[in-house]
């Protein structure tokens, strides 16, 4: 068997397979137009007429939201709340722009309807569900040529008959159907509507997409997709619930992170990875950071994801002067195509572009020496806007690397500083095919000690779908507080949910025996209106207390404790790939890892710079700065004021000495 991960993303899509004790890497540029294209075509290169078996991080779900490419959807719930979706919370994302203007909603008004039929509460029936009224609605979105439907009625996470009963009529219809007690059986009707929508929304490009690389496989190999929350899925799960796909290539490197990191001794990173479109951030605290407040476009989506933040600089990020003059990277990106100026068909400065001028790239090593880049075609440009800025071409390099980093520093402080950790109690890993070329001056910027560089940070995230569990995760409202529920009548609670992962798990194709479960609670005090999720114990009252402390700096004992929502993790753990580590130390860097000399640009000054090759470097090996280390995935800079060490995974870990 061929064990592959995949991860694809907006300028390359990434491959890592492991046959027995043999890995492999590739890295290709993306298809946008039909991403399924480049996946299924490397797929059947590497693993031709082997049985495979395959976990993938995709961006389709992402990207159909993002550039509003989904599926034509319409919304169905009680009649006089068919607004919900728009009127939402009412809150201002720019508070003071006195020209803020709400984007049009993924659900036009004209695809909202409203079905009579009340449950209250309690789960009992107030008023009957009006099938007459259902069908009218039914035959309306046929007229309207509806691709997908969201279906979200009040409380029917308590009492989902109403649901279910129009579920089923639409089921007939041959429409694709979410409906919201099986999307998110939680309370907050506008959060799950919300959640609800943007699962219709994706399903059939998810559908679609997943489909056409089932249909490009074998019938003996077995696809899993990558969830947000850090665990995998099987496909036929990912095409119903497609929602829990949106991260799904930012969490494969997330759990990348944190096996690798525990595996070379590191329990306290903040993740660093620096794509060709845009940089994942996240915290590394012995475990990942889970959320279930998260938003993707403006739309909440509240099921359990790593909390990882997003911002548009990647390699691929266009630099652009404003119409004030002053220095704009991000977050347009020139993708896959046309790519960089030195790919050879851009036409505009990005931020690959700006390290190549620099001197901070080696054209003859990117990629393996695979894809030559046209140090010939940026000259001209760089000129071009350096005069129009009335910089020198090497400060407009210089600068736009800069606000890059500053883009990046600033979503490195929202994970931490806004999270109440301490950066510098951390250490950076970098990875992505552009993270080791900017970390160690993101680490300067933050008073980050350490840089950790993988190898093969350019995969990383390939490589962590192939170390991520199996993860199902389920949740229920019971609103109980410490004066009516105690610890048992709670782990009563957990019983229902567990018997569901457990039979989920099973049809994943796990045994009972390996089945693990987690449980969690969502905690407030009462009168609060947002709740923190606490580890369920004996003792979870006091341990809301602590979290609540470390999240918000205050405790408020004398308040009463409610539990608002049971959540359940429901795991199994697949075979992982084992990595050897070296046992005996090399001091001396061997002549043939020093590939030569090379002029580099740090702080104006031109540099000369020794170049090595990562894959000649062996263990105890230290290099001080500057240097470029090269490597088929990625490159790493080691300037002026940093150096570093190779340890006994082949980790390359960067010093910072001012």
């Amino acid at each position: 068997m061929v064990v592959i991960g995949v991860d694809t993303g907006g300028t390359f899509t990434d491959f890592v397979y492991k046959e027995g004790s043999r890995w492999g890497i590739y890295k290709v540029l993306s298809t946008p137009s039909s991403p399924a294209t480049a996946v299924l075509r490397e797929l059947q290169q590497i693993g031709w007429e082997k049985k495979k078996q395959i976990t993938h991080g995709t961006t389709v779900a992402t990207n159909a939201i993002l550039e509003r490419k989904g599926s034509k959807t319409a919304l169905i719930t009680n009649k006089g709340f068919e607004d919900i979706v728009e009127i939402g919370r009412q809150n201002r994302s720019r508070m003071y722009d006195l020209a803020y203007r709400k984007e049009p909603h993924l659900v036009s008004s004209g695809l909202r309807f409203g079905v009579a039929g009340r449950t209250l509460s309690t789960g009992e029936e107030l008023e009957p569900f009006d099938v007459a009224g259902a069908q009218e609605v039914i035959l309306r979105l046929r007229e309207l040529e509806v691709q997908s439907v969201a279906v979200c009625f009040l409380f029917s996470f308590i009492n989902p008959a109403h649901e279910q009963k129009i579920g089923r009529m639409l089921g007939k219809t041959g429409v694709s159907v979410s409906l919201s007690h099986q999307i998110l059986a939680e309370f907050r009707e506008f959060e799950r509507a919300s959640t609800t929508v943007v699962n219709a929304y994706v399903s059939p490009k998810i559908q679609e997409y997943i489909g056409i690389l089932m249909e490009g496989l074998d019938d003996q190999d077995r696809l899993a997709v990558m969830q947000s929350n850090g665990g995998s899925i099987s496909a036929r799960t990912a095409m119903k619930e497609p929602v829990r796909t949106i991260l799904s290539g930012p969490a494969g490197g997330a759990v990348g992170a944190l096996e690798i990191g525990r595996m070379a001794g590191h329990t306290k990173l903040i993740g660093l990875d620096m794509g060709g479109t845009s940089t994942d951030v996240c915290l590394i605290d012995n475990s990942l950071s889970l959320t279930v407040e998260s938003q993707i476009s403006g739309y909440p989506v509240k099921v359990p994801m790593i909390d990882i933040h997003t911002v548009g600089a990647g390699g691929g990020s266009i630099a652009s002067l404003d119409v004030g003059g002053s220095l704009k990277v991000g977050p347009e990106s020139a993708g896959a195509d046309p790519g960089p100026i030195c790919y050879g068909k851009g036409d505009q400065i990005t931020v690959t572009d700006a390290n190549l001028y620099l001197g901070r790239l080696i054209p003859e090593h990117f990629l393996g020496g695979t894809m030559k880049l046209r140090r010939d075609r940026i000259e001209d440009h760089f000129q071009r806007m350096a005069k129009e800025a009335n910089l020198s071409a090497g400060e407009l390099a210089e600068g736009i690397l800069a606000v890059a980093n500053a883009t990046m520093e600033k979503a490195i402080r929202v994970i931490s500083v806004e999270r109440g950790h301490d950066p510098r109690e951390f250490g950076l890993f970098a990875f992505g095919g552009a993270g080791g070329m900017h970390a160690a001056f993101l680490a300067r910027l933050l008073s980050i000690p350490s840089v950790l560089v993988p190898q093969n940070p350019g995969i990383l995230s390939a490589m962590g779908m192939l170390m991520a569990d199996t993860i199902k995760d389920y949740s229920l409202t019971v609103m109980r507080n410490e004066l009516n529920a105690s610890y048992e009548e709670l782990s009563a609670l957990f019983l229902e949910l567990e018997r569901q992962g457990l039979q989920d798990l099973k049809k994943e194709g796990f045994a009972e025996e390996h089945v693990r479960f987690h449980r969690y609670l969502d905690m407030r005090y009462q009168g609060q209106s947002h709740e923190i999720v606490v580890p369920f114990t004996a003792d979870y009252v006091a341990s809301f207390h602590n979290l609540h402390e470390k999240s918000y700096g205050y405790r408020n004992v004398g308040k009463v404790v409610e539990t608002v929502n049971i959540r359940l993790r429901a795991c199994s753990t697949p075979d992982k790939p084992q990595f050897q580590k070296t046992k005996e130390k090399s001091a001396p860097i061997a002549t043939r890892a020093i590939l030569g000399d090379c002029k580099v640009t740090f702080d104006q000054e031109i540099t000369e710079t020794k170049i090595f090759a990562r894959d000649k470097l062996s263990y105890g090996n230290k290099i001080n700065g500057p240097a470029i280390v090269t490597e088929y995935s990625s490159t790493i800079v080691i300037p002026p004021f940093a150096r570093a060490f190779v340890d006994e995974y082949s980790n390359i870990l960067l010093e910072i000495m001012e």
